[in-house]
Parts: structure tokens; sequence; C-alpha cells
């Protein structure tokens, strides 16, 4: 009698079944770091669509060459709508200073925040004015 040889053992399959698992395994956590960073760069984007608002806001509302008023809001009321999922928290620095400051956070993102500021309103962990950052 003639075996029949076509086809694949039941080892050969399970051998690769516990390659995928294994790649499966390394695979997945990179997926999820990734993520994380597409969530924190859409709240850097975010902070800066924020500075562009404010500066139209304060070119369209200035008093003089040096004199900006900022509305250091988060709302509609400079032109800025964060993107879903983002918080913006925006302040204004007391006078006579000139400056805003804002952080921001995604709600897929927990525990890392971002920060921009411009002018005497610093604020961590930005550390550049005009420049998110996030810890």
């Amino acid at each position: 009698m003639k075996r029949n040889t076509k086809g694949f053992t039941l080892i050969e399959l399970l051998i690769v079944v516990v390659i995928i698992g294994i790649l499966a395994a390394i695979a997945i956590p990179k997926f999820a770091a990734t993520k994380e960073k597409a969530y924190l760069a859409t709240v850097k984007t975010d902070l800066r669509n924020l500075a562009t608002a404010e500066e139209g806001y304060a070119s369209n509302n200035a008093g003089g060459y040096f004199s900006h008023t900022y509305t250091a809001s988060s709302d509609s009321t400079n032109g800025f709508a964060p993107s879903a999922g983002v918080t913006i928290d925006a302040t204004a620095a007391p006078a006579p200073a000139n400056g805003w400051s804002a952080t921001g956070s995604h709600s897929s993102a927990a525990g890392h925040q971002c920060a921009i500021f411009v002018g005497t309103a610093p604020v961590s962990p930005a550390v550049n004015e005009g420049a998110p950052a996030c810890n």
C-alpha cells in the first residue's frame, strides 16, 4: 500500500502556531507604545494650534506693538477647538506681564501631560518658549 504524504504533520502545525504566538507577544507591546506616542503627538499638535490661535487673537486685539492681549482660553473664543479626547487648560499671565501657558492631556494617554508657554508664563514640562513638550 502506498502512503499519502500530502499535507502537514501535527508537529509542523504546532511549531508554526508557537512561532506566530512568539511574534505576537513581541509585537503587541510595541504597538501599544506606538499608540501612546500618537496620542501625545495629537496633544502637541493641539497645543501648537492653540499657540497659532492665541497669536492671531493677540495681533487682532493688540493695544500697541508690544502690548498683546491673549485670551488664554481653550474654547472657541480665539478660533481654537481641541481634538477628540484632548483636554487643554490655558492660563493667562497676570497683568502687567504678557504671556500665557497651557497644559494638555489625552484621555487615552493617562499619566502623561504636555505643556506650552509664550511670554512670561512658563509651565512644566515646557522648557523652550513656544515649543510644546511632554513628560
